[in-house]
């Protein structure tokens, strides 16, 4: 199974454990690759830290007004920005961007495009 296809059954848990109150990994399947379980279970771990970062970036528009489903993209796009350095930047913004094209409305790619491209710019103009 490819890793875009993991990153999108780890959004759908996160996304479907928002909306019912239960824990996304209990919605996804037994089978699930690790990859699969670590980001959700990465994202579940940080999702204070992501979600604090996407509302900084996102400026002028408050967290709960963001859809639910392209939050769950950003949190699992920063998730890999922040704690895996086997995901290249690029490819974390890339494959989130993919998924708000294909599952969200119109104007999501170009906002989830906005906000982790700031997210990338933040970590390039940090002091080392």
């Amino acid at each position: 199974m490819r890793r875009s296809d993991q990153r999108r059954d780890a959004v759908f848990a996160l996304y479907q454990g928002e909306v019912t109150g239960r824990p996304p990994l209990e919605l996804i399947d037994r089978e699930a690759k690790p990859f699969t379980r670590e980001l959700i279970a990465g994202v579940a771990d940080e999702r204070a830290s992501l979600d604090e970062e996407i509302g900084r970036l996102s400026h002028g528009w408050e967290l709960d007004r963001i859809a639910s489903l392209e939050r769950c993209i950003m949190r699992v796009a920063l998730y890999e920005m922040r704690h895996r350095e086997d995901v290249p930047v690029e490819v974390a913004i890339d494959e989130a961007v993919n998924l708000a094209k294909e599952y969200c409305g119109a104007e999501a790619p170009g906002f989830v495009n906005g906000i982790l491209g700031s997210a990338a710019r933040d970590v390039e103009e940090a002091p080392s």
